[in-house]
């Protein structure tokens, strides 16, 4: 797997945390950099983090599930995708309620926006790729749009963030096709 379809992989796995990083900067009333950066660092790390757990995971049933590692991967990618489309449609008024100011809430938002990362890193320890630098793509994605995300919320409100999820979701579905597609015919 090559650079671009880990940094492909890795816009597709940040559009959770760049849709509620828009929700967030959409909600401050004086927004200021650090505001910003704290925002990033938190769903960048965890992005980052959730991965190497994930693949941590699948090496131990790598031995397990050789025969069949495509199909997974297709099955977890095509799986992350569809519930990114699913909530992307959702309408949730509970984003009115949350202050990002607050670490707690700022730490659940974190968790939940990667947990698809943890479900990608169990497939990318089925392919080869190296998760050192997966991991670092990865966050370093989710930092960077992240971090734009609040700018943009600030400035255009929730007019993207459905948008952007369900395309985020679409771009993880063919990768999964992709890899099946691959490793199917040759």
């Amino acid at each position: 797997m090559g650079l671009i379809t880990i940094t492909i992989i890795a816009v597709g796995l940040a559009m959770d945390a760049f849709a509620v990083s828009i929700v967030s900067g959409s909600v401050y009333k004086q927004l200021k950099i650090k505001h910003a950066f704290r925002i990033a660092v938190f769903f960048g790390g965890f992005q980052a983090i959730m991965p190497l757990i994930g693949s941590l995971a699948g090496i131990s049933l790598k031995g397990y599930v050789a025969n069949y590692d495509h199909w997974m991967a297709f099955a977890l990618l095509s799986a992350v995708g569809a519930k990114m489309i699913y909530e992307s449609f959702k309408i949730t008024s509970a984003e009115k309620f949350f202050n990002p100011e607050n670490i707690l809430v700022l730490l659940v938002l974190s968790i939940a926006t990667s947990i698809d990362a943890l479900a990608v890193g169990i497939t990318l320890s089925f392919l080869q790729v190296s998760i050192a630098v997966a991991v670092v793509i990865i966050g370093f994605v989710t930092f960077v749009l992240s971090y734009l995300g609040v700018l943009i919320g600030r400035r255009f409100g929730h007019f993207f963030e459905n948008k952007i999820e369900a395309l985020g979701g679409l771009v993880l579905i063919g990768l999964g096709a992709k890899i099946l597609f691959e490793h199917l015919i040759f």
